[in-house]
């Protein structure tokens, strides 16, 4: 992906790894969001990728809005909503990528950092990591409804109203990340993750988060005919009777994708 200049895409062993390198702390502004949409959108057709790795380069995972120059922009009519569009699909693009994310924070992940972070499907973070909604103290709000899909009620006013950040410990306390690790270690642990995933059946990977993207809102009752309706589906496939086989005899399944 030479094209990307805000992040980088490393692919090795069907694991994509995406790093945020945009100094001094990955500020999010239209190439950000642009490139980090294309990347998304391009992994949930690359055959190559199974498992996605988000990180940022440097101490900061994203301290989200690039406000600096943003407030040097001479706005034409339209072009406010534009950028809030146009952020809104970048996380999407993370939340509905065909291939599982794992989000592996390395330090504070502020306002539409903490959406990045959010839109993730598997959270680990570094003990030097911490998120937090800071736009209350320039007047603003952001990410609200990211962070309610992480915290509880109380906790999560908290943040929006204050700016309150939740380091990387406390995250785990929580459980809102898998696992809070010195920063030397994340990569480790999160790439150790994505290769047990990366092991697994791809077309029951990714129809098995197409289903809980799909059931997070519903009740108990359609979300789960949701499930079994993917699975029925996925019960002829060769992936599944050739996971099946080698459950059986003891060996490494070989996936076609079919």
């Amino acid at each position: 992906m030479e094209d990307l200049i805000r992040i980088r895409v490393d692919i090795a062993d069907y694991i994509a790894v995406v790093t945020m390198d945009y100094p001094p702390v990955n500020a999010q502004d239209r190439q950000f969001h642009e490139e980090m949409t294309l990347a998304f959108d391009r992994f949930s057709e690359m055959s190559n990728v199974r498992v996605v790795i988000l990180t940022g380069a440097g101490k900061v995972f994203s301290a989200g809005a690039d406000i600096k120059a943003r407030a040097t922009v001479a706005w034409a009519p339209g072009e406010r909503w534009q950028h809030t569009r146009r952020a809104r699909e970048c996380f999407n693009s993370i939340c509905e990528c065909r291939k599982p994310v794992i989000g592996a924070i390395n330090g504070p992940a502020l306002g539409a950092g903490l959406a990045l972070a959010a839109s993730c499907d598997i959270l680990l973070a570094a003990d030097t990591a911490s998120l937090g909604l800071p736009e209350i103290s320039l007047g603003r709000i952001g990410g609200a409804r990211h962070a309610m899909r992480l915290f509880g009620h109380s906790l999560a006013r908290r943040m929006v109203l204050t700016g309150h950040r939740v380091p990387g410990p406390e995250l785990y306390r929580l459980g809102v990340v898998e696992a809070c690790v010195p920063a030397g270690e994340l990569m480790a642990k999160a790439t150790e993750i994505a290769r047990d995933i990366a092991s697994k059946s791809p077309l029951g990977i990714r129809h098995a988060k197409q289903a809980l993207n799909a059931i997070e809102e519903m009740s108990l009752r359609d979300g789960f005919r949701i499930e079994q309706e993917m699975t029925t589906l996925l019960t002829g496939s060769e992936d599944t009777e050739e996971a099946v086989r080698a459950f059986l005899e003891k060996r490494p399944a070989v996936f076609k994708e079919r």
